[in-house]
Order: C-alpha cells, then sequence, then structure tokens
C-alpha cells in the first residue's frame, strides 16, 4: 500500500509528518490519510513531490518492487535468451524501460480497480 511504504521512508528519515509536508510542500492533513489508509489514490503530482525529500522512486511508491533492497531474482536462461533476442532486435535500455514502466502502471491501475 502506497500510504505504508510512505509512512516507512518518512521514518526511516526521521521525518515527521508535519516535516515531511513541509518538504514537499503538501498539505499535512492529507499526507496523513494517505499514510493511515483513508486516502488510497493519490495523484501523480502528489507522489513526485513526496518522492523528492524521501530519495525514492515514483516505482517504489506505486509498486511493491525491488528498488528498496528487496531481494533481486536470478536471471535463468530463458530469461537471458529473450534479453539477448531483444537487444539483438534494437531494443534499448531506455524502450525496455518504459515498457517495464508501462506495465507497472497497468498493474497498478488493475489493484486500484480493484479497492
Amino acid at each position: 500500500m502506497i500510504g505504508e511504504r510512505i509512512k516507512r521512508l518518512r521514518e526511516k528519515k526521521g521525518f515527521s509528518i508535519t516535516e515531511l509536508a513541509r518538504l514537499a510542500d503538501v498539505s499535512k492533513s492529507y499526507l496523513s490519510q494517505i499514510e493511515r489508509g483513508l486516502q488510497s489514490n493519490p495523484s501523480m503530482q502528489f507522489l513526485k513531490k513526496i518522492a523528492i525529500p524521501l530519495e525514492t522512486s515514483l516505482d517504489y511508491l506505486l509498486m511493491d518492487g525491488n528498488s528498496q533492497g528487496q531481494p533481486k531474482m536470478k536471471l535463468d536462461d530463458e530469461w537471458k535468451l529473450l534479453i539477448q533476442q531483444a537487444v539483438d532486435k534494437g531494443l534499448k535500455k531506455e524502450d525496455f524501460q518504459e515498457y517495464l514502466n508501462y506495465i507497472q502502471f497497468q498493474s497498478w491501475l488493475k489493484e486500484q480497480n480493484k479497492t
């Protein structure tokens, strides 16, 4: 949940809700509602503002990704072959990142529609 990740990062940084709200230039009461799960669908603008003082990515705030120290999965031979084929066909890192962002966003939208 987005609010739990924000709260965890805020506490790890040693910020109070008041401090983070001031640093991010967002409403303290809205930030509190997000953290407590009373609001569960913050705008991208809000998340961008929050991500800066928390020194995190939008991907991490939106998803349960590996960007904050969770163990990474090792690539098996099938993954390596798929990646090599994509590179051989001209796929660039930026293209792959854009596609990955799209897939993550679509997963996030599906999750939001469940609630």
